[in-house]
């Protein structure tokens, strides 16, 4: 492989927690701390890939980049298949990892871990999870499911992602964790393929690539990082980096 590009899409249009993006979150925006996040993992360059000039204004002011893209992408896998051609047309990155702008605690280290069943040549896509803990995420429709068959300690083929409690019976469930790491010939494929029937079914766009026959592996992480969609969540991830700065 050669070096992974670290893309992050940010887009300012969400419903639940306006300009999220921007928030700020010990002094800098949410954006900035993903992009430090993505930085600190030391795979490869990091880009952020956004439909608005404030959000490229904010990572700039850090010394960060950013592209700006249009603004009627579907999702951002599609927003990081135009960025991928702006930014690399050459194609001299075979590796794109999606990381989510709402992500402003996740574990470096766990972003790195994303690219490694990318060495093997038969996988297409990359992902995480981790073993679900909490017993009311065991049956909540917003935490998905990763079913899988392990093919190594800590790594797994993924067989399907669900909404539903699965697989029935004794055993530990998976929180699928919703950073990718693509092949970049995997992504364009990706993002040339109609929405599947499983994956408007469930609202799960990876279900996209299983019905087409992709190969999807996953890493099992330590936890789930927390995703910021509300201004709880929002409050949280503030608790969480004020207690990092002190320790």
């Amino acid at each position: 492989m050669s070096d992974p590009l670290v893309l992050i899409p940010a887009r300012l249009a969400a419903t639940r927690l306006p300009e999220k993006p921007l928030a700020d979150i010990a002094g800098a925006p949410m954006i900035v701390h993903v992009w430090r996040r993505a930085i600190e993992a030391g795979i490869g360059p990091v880009v952020v890939c956004t439909d608005t000039a404030e959000i490229v204004q904010a990572v700039e002011a850090v010394g960060g980049l950013a592209v700006m893209t249009r603004p009627d992408h579907p999702s951002g896998s599609d927003r990081l298949a135009e960025a991928l051609e702006v930014i690399d047309p050459e194609g001299r990155h075979d590796v794109v990892v999606n990381v989510q702008g709402d992500l402003p605690t996740i574990d470096p280290a766990a972003i790195a871990a994303a690219v490694a069943p990318l060495a093997d040549r038969a996988v297409d896509i990359a992902t995480l999870c981790a073993v679900i803990t909490r017993p009311e995420e065991r049956t909540e429709p917003s935490v998905v499911k990763l079913i899988g068959s392990q093919i190594a300690p800590g790594r797994l083929r993924a067989l399907y992602f669900t909404r539903a409690t699965a697989p029935y019976g004794d055993g530990p469930l998976l929180h699928h964790i919703g950073l990718y790491a693509y092949r970049r010939r995997a992504l364009e494929r990706f993002v040339s393929l109609p929405p599947s029937p499983l994956e408007l079914r469930e609202k799960l766009e990876q279900l996209r690539a299983l019905e087409a026959g992709m190969r999807i592996d996953a890493v099992v992480v330590d936890d789930v990082p927390l995703g910021v969609d509300t201004p709880h969540d929002l409050d949280r991830a503030r608790a969480i980096l004020a207690a990092r700065r002190l320790n």
